[in-house]
């Protein structure tokens, strides 16, 4: 087994690789957020998980310094067998392709520009640092047990108003996102830090999944109504390419239509255990299949009253 170091281990995905690592008998070392050792100790198989993400338009100088000013520290001092460090599927805005070889381009006037380039200017630093086994993961949306609305998580706010009986969405319905479970990247992030051949990963479902699709797997399971505004923006992205994933592995996503979205985000506590418990296993069920946004109009009108 080896030994893992777990940077930003009190965040959503940090805080389910503990666990999920120390299951499969891996040692592992999760750091309290400004733990000098860091610098001193050896650390193993770094998995850099520290950033920003829903609130990074509110703190921007603390987005800069999660996804580059502890890295830059860490690859030019820090003792490592690997890093891996987990970049976003969101870089490639306004790209035309969206495989790890494709250019990018560089937009600091959008919204999501200082979150992008600050990824993209991680990415550079661990390439350009010369430093053996070290990676990038790009990943996409994220979902799976324990999901904070609080956070900006687009799906967590849309359970979390379905549990109470009626969903605002304030885009349209038609709009569109790459979804990856929460399982399948605790399964792939130890792999591609241990045994990737690559230098940068994309760690997507390669699918595309609409809002319409969400409301209708809710409504199912909820029987909650829905509403948007009439002139709701539409936010479609490109599909992601996971060749390189599936030709190294055999890439076969989970669904992310799955029950355990349910489970509820765990009330803050104290500083991070030696060991947390799993997360309820329970069963997936079966995609949505796409709904037209038409079929919702009822029940937007319903909802709106």
């Amino acid at each position: 087994m080896s030994g893992f170091t777990v940077l930003g281990a009190s965040g959503y995905i940090g805080s389910h690789l503990v666990p999920h690592l120390r299951a499969l008998g891996h040692s592992v070392w999760a750091p309290a957020r400004g733990a000098a050792e860091v610098l001193t100790r050896p650390l193993g198989h770094v998995l850099y998980c520290v950033g920003l993400t829903g609130d990074f338009r509110t703190r921007p100088f603390d987005t800069v310094a999660a996804h580059v000013g502890l890295l830059a520290e860490l690859l030019r001092r820090a003792r490592f067998d690997s890093l891996l460090y987990l970049s976003s599927t969101r870089v490639y805005q306004g790209a035309g392709r969206t495989d790890e070889d494709a250019p990018l381009a560089l937009l600091p006037g959008q919204p999501c520009g200082l979150y992008n380039l600050s990824k993209l200017c991680g990415e550079a630093l661990c390439h350009a640092s010369g430093r053996a086994g070290v990676r990038v993961a790009r990943l996409s949306n994220v979902v799976g047990p324990g999901m904070d609305a609080a956070s900006g998580n687009l799906l967590a706010s849309l359970v979390q108003q379905a549990r109470q009986g009626h969903v605002q969405l304030r885009s349209d319905p038609r709009s569109v996102k790459d979804y990856l479970h929460l399982a399948d990247l605790l399964d792939w992030l130890p792999q591609i830090a241990l045994t990737g051949r690559a230098t940068v990963y994309n760690v997507a479902s390669g699918l595309q999944t609409s809002h319409a699709q969400w409301l209708a797997w809710l409504q199912q399971r909820t029987g909650c109504t829905v509403h948007w505004p009439e002139d709701a923006p539409l936010q479609q992205f490109a599909p992601i390419a996971v060749h390189r994933l599936r030709a190294e592995w055999g890439w076969r996503p989970r669904p992310v239509f799955s029950d355990d979205l349910f489970v509820a985000a765990p009330a803050p506590a104290a500083p991070l255990a030696p060991s947390m418990p799993a997360a309820p296993s329970v069963p997936s069920v079966p995609s949505v299949p796409a709904v037209p946004a038409a079929a919702f109009v009822g029940a937007a009108k319903a909802g709106s009253r």
